[in-house]
């Protein structure tokens, strides 16, 4: 991997069907702006991969973009639907580097692969609605290890360090609903 400085991590729900996909293109164009290079994507259905196929896009027009390509175990796609093991194929092809990161599904390996994509990243891109699973894991886990974050579904930007007492943490986590005004750039939602 690139020096985390300068690299960028995805996280969100398999439930993604594309409902921020120029919010997400926006995004992507403005890291790059600021500098970032290396994209690492956890390459599962729904916001990982139309993350993928962002910076793809992105890279055919700016010099310089790699996308990693961090796979938790080998066969992944096998439990895919044929149409998004094919968009699965595509992203794997065209990714600078791909890592997999276990030879076999075993238990534990996507929290192994959401480990790497934090632990390798300066920034965290989320699509996160607050609920239960692998998605939470990692925006806690950015959390405790103070990367920057921006996320497309909460409408919340900003160093995530700087959610730092208990009380901020839990408001984050709990809260559904946004005015206009939260979604813009820059804001924090608290």
């Amino acid at each position: 991997i690139a020096d985390p400085r300068t690299s960028v991590a995805f996280s969100g729900h398999r439930t993604y069907c594309g409902d921020a996909a120029d919010a997400l293109r926006r995004t992507v164009g403005e890291l790059y702006a600021r500098g970032f290079r290396t994209f690492l994507s956890g390459m599962a259905v729904g916001f990982d991969l139309a993350a993928a196929e962002a910076v793809l896009e992105l890279r055919e027009r700016a010099p310089g973009v790699r996308l990693v390509a961090a796979v938790p175990f080998r066969g992944q796609e096998m439990r895919f639907s044929p149409a998004d093991r094919e968009r699965f194929r595509c992203v794997l092809a065209e990714a600078d580097s791909v890592e997999v990161l276990a030879p076999a599904y075993h238990r534990g390996c996507y929290a192994v692969r959401n480990d790497f994509l934090v632990d390798n990243a300066r920034v965290l891109v989320a699509w996160y609605d607050g609920s239960p699973g692998g998605t939470r894991y990692t925006v806690r886990r950015a959390l405790r290890r103070g990367l920057e974050g921006v996320d497309k579904r909460q409408g919340w930007r900003g160093p995530l360090q700087h959610l730092n007492t208990e009380d901020q943490k839990q408001t984050f986590f709990s809260k559904k609903h946004f005015q206009p005004d939260d979604l813009l750039g820059g804001k924090w939602t608290q």
